[in-house]
């Protein structure tokens, strides 16, 4: 089968590959239909994550057709259409019943990660029964390839863990698509503000026709005061951080009012700096999470409601063996106005 494999820092290629095979008892194979790249991935091939070791087939997204179970799989069988979650839970260890999903002894996020992921033909998926999901009649695949990751990532460790409310101020530091997920998400909660900062003047533009009531581009490195103008000098209650560079979780440093929550959503390859100098008498909350996918079911049942609508966030496609062309148009966002690409395997 064609895969993408990391092969070292800055160093990616289309390979063949055998196909997977049945490991255990709780795995299925997918026959992948749609598949995408995500921001971790380009993190990955900055070197920037420790446990994806050369070799690997990159991708952790994704929606499919069963085509095999193992003996322990109850839930599915061959032939039934799958969303792929972005992590894999085995449901019985004490991390996942405590919903930390993310944390599992013996899954978690570990598609395209420490084992070969979904950038692929076909993937082999543990603990299958706990780890996908059906796919309702009649749903619009490309949207459910949002639901594996992007969007409850942007909302469990942005919305969920800013403690976004009705009436409260929100700022989204990063107009990429994670920040635009949690953008999406955030609505859900009715704030009074939502600011979208961001170097890209287009994709501020997106965020405003996604319900951001304010956009700041930061190219200047006024974001801070440009929010701190638009709050009465206040700052935000919740200040979601969906970059992972120094740069931007300083800024949310810089704009959280007192009282307020600082929600780190970006993967961090380097040290970042903690002003606790300013911030120890803030009363600020500062958290931190991999997504667990535990509101998957949820933003299931809310996409097919038609309440959100994740396909906006989709604004290039690609066959499989394009998939090299697909990381250079994502990775240069900049130039090519990309958001999420749609791979069809």
């Amino acid at each position: 089968m064609k895969a993408l494999v990391y092969q070292g820092p800055g160093k990616k290629a289309l390979e063949d590959r055998p196909k997977p095979e049945i490991k255990a008892p709780g795995d299925a194979i997918v026959k992948i239909v749609k598949t995408t790249i995500c921001g971790t991935d380009l993190h990955i091939l900055k070197g920037d994550v420790a446990t994806c070791a050369p070799g690997r087939i990159l991708g952790h997204e994704g929606v499919g057709v069963i085509d095999s179970v193992g003996a322990g799989v109850i839930a599915f069988k061959p032939g039934d259409r799958v969303l792929i979650s972005c992590i894999s839970a085995c449901g019985k260890c004490d991390y996942c019943r405590r919903g930390m999903y993310s944390h599992c002894t013996t899954g978690g996020w570990i598609l395209g990660n420490e084992i070969d992921g979904t950038q692929a033909e076909y993937v082999r998926t543990p603990h299958a029964d706990t780890s996908l999901y059906p796919i309702p009649a009649g749903a619009d695949e490309e949207a459910l390839v949002m639901l594996s990751d992007i969007l409850p990532t942007g909302f469990e460790c942005g919305v969920l863990n800013g403690k976004v409310a009705p009436g409260s101020s929100v700022a989204i530091v990063g107009a990429g698509p994670i920040g635009l997920a949690a953008l999406l998400t955030a609505q859900f909660y009715s704030p009074a503000e939502i600011i979208m900062i961001d170097l890209d003047d287009g994709r501020l533009g997106i965020a405003r026709q996604f319900g951001a009531t304010q956009t700041v581009n930061s190219t200047d490195g006024k974001a801070a005061e440009a929010v701190k103008a638009l709050t009465g000098g206040i700052g935000v209650d919740t200040a979601i951080e969906a970059v992972g560079i120094p740069a931007t979780f300083l800024i949310c440093e810089d704009i959280v009012a007192p009282g307020g929550v600082i929600a780190n959503i970006g993967v961090h390859g380097v040290k970042v700096d903690l002003h606790l100098e300013r911030l120890w008498s803030q009363n600020i909350t500062i958290t931190t999470r991999l997504v667990d996918t535990v509101t998957t079911p949820m933003l299931l049942k809310t996409v097919q409601s038609k309440k959100i609508d994740p396909t906006r966030l989709i604004t290039h496609r690609f066959a499989l063996d394009q998939i090299l062309d697909a990381y250079d148009t994502f990775a240069r966002a900049a130039d090519t106005n990309a958001l999420k690409v749609i791979i069809s395997a």
